[in-house]
């Protein structure tokens, strides 16, 4: 018989996990109260980061951090309710940030992205998704050309130890391969090997379809309970209980608020954001993904229209939302993409990252309970390691040696 796996969360990450586990021979429910993909993963800038080898550290600088205070930035804004809130795990990660125990995190870090397009690909296949997905990189631009200049070294770098794979473009191959920009930039980092997705929600709804598609169960409901019994698990939910032997927590920004019920005390926090779309002019419409780095914000020609995306935001998970960022975020991308048309939204979409401290994510079994496996805190990057994470963890849950040394992403390493 079947083992029988119940998978909580829709997102990329469980969607994916859901996938490779039912393609393994498991008889797996996915649970959520929406449909798949139209919470965190529905809101992204739609980048599968191939390139993404460097997870986003605190800032460090006293000079960063003093243009931080005043609280009027595109790429990060905060309350102070949500800094005391998550004062902890902020602190935590600024540690993390130092030096030299982010030099020992990258290469952490980019194990599991090192396999994020070729962990896509199959599903992308299985799913008919190809009309969704784009495979000709994104641009990261710049004004100063000494901005441009490190970030080229790090590229460098990266392509050397991880196998990213660039282009540097100069003011003028800028303007030629983006007329639509303004011509006051310095250049730019086309990232090569990384994809963009026109849909995201898209995606990862044709994911769960794929996923059906392996006699795969999906069941739209709240959870409500989450208890260990003799044979496995119970999940309660508004639509009625469900038993099995394993249970796999991938509920993002959700996560640490449901394992307390079950006594751990991880040092999870969020990171909100916004997006709206755009109209554009025919002429004027973005061939590539533009991130203003310099800024905070990435551009991104997607089926909605252009979708502009803020940066993070430091709040609590159900706080209002706050419509400043995506207003600064609208007015520096106004000038650096004249094209960009009108609102075509109602209202902003906001959306919150799954974060941990060391800035990378928890994946593998649960340190007290038997058959209780984590998938979540994959910050920034859920989008991007989805079917990664998916691969890994079926292989642990299947006894056998993943693809990644996953030491580094155990849950009792906190």
């Amino acid at each position: 018989m079947s083992r029988e796996t119940i998978v909580l969360g829709a997102g990329m990450v469980g969607v994916s996990i859901a996938w490779h586990l039912a393609r393994r021979g498991h008889s797996v429910t996915l649970v959520d109260r929406r449909s798949p993909g139209r919470e965190t993963s529905f809101g992204n800038g739609g980048l599968i980061q191939r390139e993404a080898v460097r997870p986003y550290p605190f800032p460090r600088s006293l000079g960063k951090l003093l243009a931080v205070l005043p609280n009027r930035r595109a790429d990060i804004r905060y309350s102070w309710r949500g800094m005391l809130e998550s004062a902890g795990p902020l602190f935590d990660y600024w540690r993390y940030s130092g030096r030299h125990r982010y030099a020992r995190i990258v290469p952490e870090y980019a194990s599991l992205i090192m396999h994020a397009t070729e962990a896509h690909a199959p599903m992308i296949e299985a799913a008919n998704a190809d009309h969704l997905v784009r495979k000709d990189g994104w641009l990261e631009v710049y004004r100063d050309s000494a901005g441009l200049d490190v970030r080229t070294r790090e590229a460098d770098e990266a392509a050397e130890r991880f196998g990213v794979t660039h282009e540097v473009l100069d003011a003028g191959a800028l303007q030629r391969r983006e007329p639509a920009l303004s011509d006051s930039l310095a250049g730019a980092i086309h990232w090569t090997n990384s994809w963009g997705v026109v849909d995201p929600g898209a995606l990862v709804g044709a994911y769960a379809d794929a996923f059906r598609r392996e006699g795969g169960r999906y069941l739209e409901a709240s959870l409500l309970g989450l208890t260990q019994t003799d044979r496995g698990w119970r999940v309660e939910t508004d639509a009625g209980t469900e038993e099995a032997q394993d249970v796999v927590v991938a509920l993002g920004p959700w996560s640490g608020s449901w394992l307390r019920t079950l006594g751990y005390r991880l040092p999870t926090f969020v990171k909100r954001g916004y997006h709206m779309h755009f109209g554009s002019g025919r002429e004027a419409r973005l061939a590539h993904w533009v991130a203003d780095v310099e800024v905070g914000y990435i551009l991104a020609p997607m089926q909605a229209g252009t979708r502009l995306t803020t940066g993070a935001e430091l709040e609590p998970l159900d706080a209002p939302p706050r419509h400043g960022q995506l207003a600064t975020a609208e007015a520096r991308a106004r000038q650096l993409y004249p094209g960009l048309g009108a609102r075509l939204d109602d209202e902003p979409w906001k959306g919150a990252r799954p974060c941990l401290p060391d800035m990378k994510p928890v994946i593998g079994p649960a340190p007290r309970h038997a058959g209780l496996w984590f998938a979540f805190g994959h910050g920034h990057q859920g989008f991007t390691l989805g079917p990664v994470t998916g691969r890994v963890l079926a292989e642990m849950m299947e006894g056998e040696t993943p693809v990644v040394d996953m030491a580094p992403f155990r849950a009792d390493r906190f």
